[in-house]
C-alpha cells in the first residue's frame, strides 16, 4: 500500500498586499435566493449546494481541458443536471444571481482596507456586468476599483490565467496583491500563481489539508482583513 502524500507546503509567507481582489460567490455575496428559488419551485433545500458543486465541478474540468464556456451557460448546464426543472424555472432560479445580497462583513471589510489605503478588486467566474449591478444595488461600488472577470481570458479559477490578468489589470505583481475567498480551492490557486491569500470560513470547519494554507484566516471578512494587513510589507 502506498503511503499518503504529505500536505503541501510552502515555505514562503504572503505579503501585505497593495490590492485585494474578492471571490464574489459565498465571499461577499450570499446564494440564499438561489436556495428560495429552488425550494420555490419543488427542490429541496440541498439543491443549492450539489446545483453549485456541480457547477464548479463543470468548471474546473473546462479550465483542466482548456477550454471554456460562460458561467451562465455552465450553471445552466448543472441545473439540467441536478434538478427536474423546466427550462422556465431554471431561467428564475439564474436569475436570482442577479438579486444577490451582500454578507453583513462586507463593508466593514472593504472600509479597513480603505482606510488602510489598500485598493480593492472583485475576481469573479461570471459576467462583469452581474458582479457591478450588485456592488452598485449593495452600496460597495465606491469602495471597489475595478470588476475582473475571468471571462475575458476564457479561463476559470483556479488556473493562474485569472490570477494573473487581475495582477495585470491592477497593474501590481502578483506578490503585491491578495486574493480572498470563502473556498480554500481558490486560495490554493492563487497561492501557486503567486498571491497572497486570505480565507474566510463561512461557518466551514477548516480548510482541506490537501491545499496550501490561506496566510490569514478567519471566520469574517473582518478578520480575514486585519490578518492581510498584519502580514509584513
Amino acid at each position: 500500500m502506498s503511503a499518503t502524500p504529505a500536505a503541501p507546503t510552502d515555505s514562503t509567507r504572503g505579503r501585505r498586499p497593495d490590492v485585494v481582489a474578492f471571490d464574489v460567490n459565498e465571499t461577499i455575496v450570499s446564494l440564499e435566493p438561489v436556495r428560495e428559488r429552488l425550494v420555490a419551485a419543488g427542490e429541496p433545500p440541498g439543491a443549492l449546494e450539489l446545483f453549485f458543486a456541480r457547477t464548479l465541478q463543470h468548471c474546473f474540468a473546462l479550465a483542466t481541458l482548456d477550454e471554456w464556456w460562460p458561467f451562465r451557460d455552465v450553471a445552466r448546464a448543472s441545473l439540467q443536471q441536478t434538478t427536474g426543472l423546466s427550462e422556465d424555472q431554471i431561467g428564475a432560479v439564474l436569475a436570482a444571481f442577479g438579486e444577490l445580497p451582500a454578507q453583513p462583513d462586507v463593508e466593514p471589510a472593504f472600509e479597513r482596507l480603505a482606510t488602510a489605503g489598500v485598493r480593492i478588486a472583485v475576481l469573479t467566474h461570471g459576467p462583469a456586468s452581474t458582479a457591478t449591478r450588485m456592488l452598485e444595488r449593495t452600496g460597495l461600488s465606491r469602495y471597489v476599483e475595478q470588476v475582473i472577470t475571468g471571462e475575458t481570458v476564457r479561463s476559470f479559477k483556479p488556473a493562474r490565467a485569472p490570477y494573473l490578468y487581475a495582477c495585470a489589470m491592477c497593474g501590481v505583481q502578483p506578490d503585491r496583491m491578495a486574493l480572498v475567498a470563502a473556498h480554500a480551492w481558490d486560495c490554493h490557486g492563487a497561492r501557486k500563481a503567486g498571491l497572497s491569500t486570505g480565507w474566510v470560513s463561512r461557518a466551514r470547519a477548516a480548510t482541506p489539508d490537501i491545499y496550501l494554507r490561506a496566510d490569514s484566516v478567519g471566520a469574517t471578512l473582518v478578520d480575514v482583513v486585519d490578518g492581510l494587513l498584519a502580514l509584513p510589507v
